[in-house]
């Protein structure tokens, strides 16, 4: 797997790599704005995933993870760092470091975790997708949080939300 540090990549595998991080970065939007579409853009129809309490189909975890985050979450936040893709033919292994921060249901706590996606993808006529999908926890810890988002600093800014309700969507449809 490391016989291949520091080979100029082609600018196929370029375009490939950026087509991924696109396809992960997607992932993340749909968890933090519970974005069922999103997170289901992001796999194959065939795709399975390992999230430890859930293991099976990814189309099926997308409507339970959306459910399930926002039941608990006032909001999520996923961020991926160091992703390091190795390719072969139309398939590819990538290891993302990822820090999630979760603002709890009326409370003043969040947790944060931290841990890795890897993921297998593939390429089918041209486009990536995630085939499957394992989650590795390197840890988590919980923080009591000042929420200071209604605060003399921030009250003026919008504010993040779940779908419709946040800035984003309405920024998108004014392309």
């Amino acid at each position: 797997m490391t016989a291949d540090t520091g080979i100029t990549p082609t600018l196929e595998q370029v375009a490939d790599r950026l087509a991924i991080q696109d396809v992960l970065h997607l992932h993340c939007r749909g968890l933090d704005r519970l974005d069922k579409s999103a997170i289901e853009s992001a796999y194959w129809p065939d795709a399975e995933v390992d999230y430890g309490s859930y293991k099976g189909s990814a189309h099926v975890f997308a409507g339970l993870v959306v459910g399930a985050l926002g039941q608990a979450y006032e909001l999520t936040r996923h961020s991926l760092s160091n992703t390091l893709v190795t390719f072969s033919n139309n398939r590819a292994w990538s290891e993302s470091s990822v820090h999630a921060a979760h603002l709890l249901q009326g409370t003043r706590e969040e947790m944060l975790f931290y841990g890795r996606y890897l993921d297998k993808l593939e390429k089918r006529d041209g486009q990536w997708k995630i085939l499957h999908r394992q989650v590795v926890i390197d840890w988590s810890k919980r923080l009591q949080v000042e929420d200071e988002r209604d605060g003399e600093a921030f009250g003026a800014l919008a504010k993040g939300a779940h779908l419709d309700t946040d800035p984003l969507y309405p920024f998108l449809r004014s392309k």
